[in-house]
């Protein structure tokens, strides 16, 4: 466990600009508790606040690599596998006197241990731009006071070891991609049109971060049938609502289908998962960079959309 270098005595009053991060950079850091109680944790003129020195765990996801030897030497690359992260987080807490550095320790203590009963807090990095990416932390060990001379009185501080079950940083703003059917024209009013009840739309989906995402998709009617297709792989699945327990989706009524966890519900919460064109079906990720979509309705009238959604994940805070 990294030790803080710090003063054994009462520390000096903070105060001037964010705490420099390592990997990071000058950032404010914001934990939110599974209670959605947030706790700025650069906030120098705060009773806690976080000690940069021992600051480890924001940059790249560590990875495990399986190799094959190969005959002629060395070995070949077979697989790559992302690994769970671990932050290491110095914290101080001070209290103008014994009664409230006590009560500031315990309550930060339940904030950060809760994790392992309540499910996960979050920890959040904001840029000077407005930029802010988060992660999703568990406490694992390291609430304990550093046992020296003069400490647990008015201040002390700790090493928190945060663990991370996913360990990319998914970035807090989500980008969107909404694709609507038009109106309808009369075949033979003005002359000879033509308008789709098939193609909802092709397009090309931008994902600006370093990994895959697995989105989520929202189809509001009306609507037979909703076909997705990745261009690049030809990889696609269709969802066929007259397959399903709802039936075919009317004006206004929705359906949402999440590729990571799997799960296809209904407006109203009906499982819908049996609509699904299994065994071919294949919830593909959208990888970095721009990935050539389409999005096809059977039944559609105007109305009928298909909206997109996903949060870019990457590599660093």
């Amino acid at each position: 466990m990294p030790l803080i270098a710090a003063r054994a005595d009462v520390p000096e009053e903070p105060g001037g600009p964010p705490v420099e991060i390592p990997e990071v950079g000058f950032a404010t850091v914001t934990y939110v508790d599974p209670t959605g109680t947030r706790w700025p944790m650069t906030d120098l003129t705060a009773d806690w606040y976080t000690l940069a020195d021992g600051v480890s765990g924001m940059g790249a996801v560590p990875y495990e690599l399986t190799s094959d030897p190969h005959p002629r030497g060395g070995a070949r690359l077979r697989h790559v596998q992302p690994q769970p992260r671990t932050i290491v987080w110095p914290v101080l807490v001070k209290g103008s006197d014994h009664g409230q550095f006590t009560a500031t320790w315990r309550r930060l203590a339940r904030a950060f241990t809760r994790t392992l009963r309540e499910g996960p807090g979050v920890l959040e990095v904001t840029r000077p731009s407005g930029s802010t990416r988060r992660i999703a932390v568990h406490y694992s060990d390291g609430w304990d006071g550093r046992g020296q001379h003069a400490t647990g009185i008015t201040w002390d501080s700790a090493v928190l070891t945060l663990w991370c079950e996913d360990p990319y940083w998914v970035d807090a703003a989500a980008v969107t991609v909404h694709r609507e059917t038009g109106a309808q024209v009369d075949f033979l009013v003005p002359y000879p049109s033509l308008s789709s009840g098939q193609v909802l739309g092709a397009t090309t989906v931008t994902n600006p971060g370093d990994t895959d995402v697995w989105p989520e998709w929202t189809i509001t009617g009306p609507a037979s049938a909703i076909t997705f297709t990745q261009e690049t792989t030809g990889e696609s699945f269709t969802l066929t609502m007259a397959d399903t327990v709802h039936g075919p989706l009317l004006a206004g009524e929705t359906v949402t289908v999440s590729t990571d966890p799997l799960r296809v519900r209904s407006g109203t919460g009906e499982n819908l998962i049996s609509g699904l064109n299994w065994p071919t079906a294949t919830l593909w990720g959208i990888p970095p960079g721009q990935t050539p979509v389409v999005f096809q309705l059977d039944g559609a009238e105007t109305g009928s959309a298909v909206d997109l959604i996903f949060q870019p994940r990457y590599e660093t805070a």
